[in-house]
């Protein structure tokens, strides 16, 4: 495995958790280095970024902060975690719910909206994990915080007895719980609901297109074929914008000298005459300093 590393893009399973994920990863790369860009539930499928070797200090640059989901949601039944993995507190009949009764709730859980995080979400509350507080049966209350769902369409409707599962498409940003929107949208509506299905498709710029499984990973690390879904430079391309540099200033970055400044808003690449990465850059004032230098003098 190159120094460098870069990302690897997982296309998740159900049942995994991402720490589960890391550590198999870890054994096919035969490398310790590889951290993970945020946790995916391990009911829910699709993309989890994981850094690889050198990549891995990328992990808390990258702007992930969109995300886009496809899930399914059930009216009718409300449970202790808002998905299908919880027991059900309640169940009520759904079928009379017409389109037009749900269109407007949703519309009113969509934009900039404060919610209240699942239970069973990974928030600290008093030092300990919100879900770990839940198992243990204390009654666990969490604050409503801003969030933004830019994006919430009804797919397909199926009928299905008292119950009425809605397949939708959700674009939020990062902190949004879809399955409190799924909560949400039941409360709304008189009837309960939960989340019995969720697929991550993409997280920041990288989506499913970049993601393999762990079965395809494997298979390509026993056949010696290339592991990572993008090496460093491809990641910090797809990732940041961008400024090309010549030989010199690629030479002052690697011995932690600075740049003039080129008016580039938050984190850029410096990109030298080869197109590799060099430095990440931030400006400030008459300096464009690096918060990571990539290829240092050693690599």
């Amino acid at each position: 495995m190159d120094a460098l590393g870069g990302l690897l893009i997982i296309d998740k399973a159900g049942g995994w958790t991402s720490h589960d994920v890391v550590a198999k990863c870890r054994k096919l790369l035969h490398t310790k280095k590889i951290g993970h860009a945020g946790t995916l539930d391990p009911m829910a499928t699709g993309v989890l970024v994981l850094g690889v070797e050198r990549a891995t200090k990328l992990l808390g640059l990258l702007t992930l902060t969109t995300k886009a989901y496809t899930a399914t949601i059930r009216l009718g039944q409300a449970t202790t975690t808002d998905d299908a993995e919880g027991e059900v507190l309640a169940t009520t009949p759904a079928g009379h719910l017409t389109d037009a009764d749900i269109a407007p709730r949703i519309t009113e859980l969509t934009g900039d909206i404060d919610q209240v995080p699942a239970t069973v979400s990974a928030i600290k509350v008093g030092g300990e994990r919100a879900y770990a507080r839940h198992r243990a049966g204390e009654d666990v209350q969490l604050a409503a915080r801003p969030v933004t769902v830019s994006r919430f369409d009804v797919l397909a409707r199926r009928d299905a007895g008292d119950f009425v599962d809605l397949d939708v498409v959700v674009e939020c940003s990062s902190g949004t719980y879809v399955r409190a929107l799924a909560r949400d949208l039941g409360a709304a509506l008189g009837v309960g609901g939960h989340l019995t299905a969720l697929r991550r498709t993409s997280v920041g710029p990288f989506t499913l297109e970049h993601a393999r499984t762990l079965d395809e990973l494997a298979a390509a690390a026993e056949s010696g074929a290339p592991s990572l879904s993008l090496d460093i430079d491809a990641a910090i391309r797809t990732a940041f914008p961008h400024r090309d540099i010549d030989d010199k200033q690629a030479d002052d970055l690697r011995n932690g000298r600075w740049l003039a400044p080129v008016g580039i808003p938050g984190v850029y690449a410096a990109i030298d005459p080869e197109g590799r990465a060099i430095a990440l850059l931030r400006e400030s004032g008459n300096r464009a300093s690096s918060v990571m230098v990539v290829r240092p003098a050693n690599l």
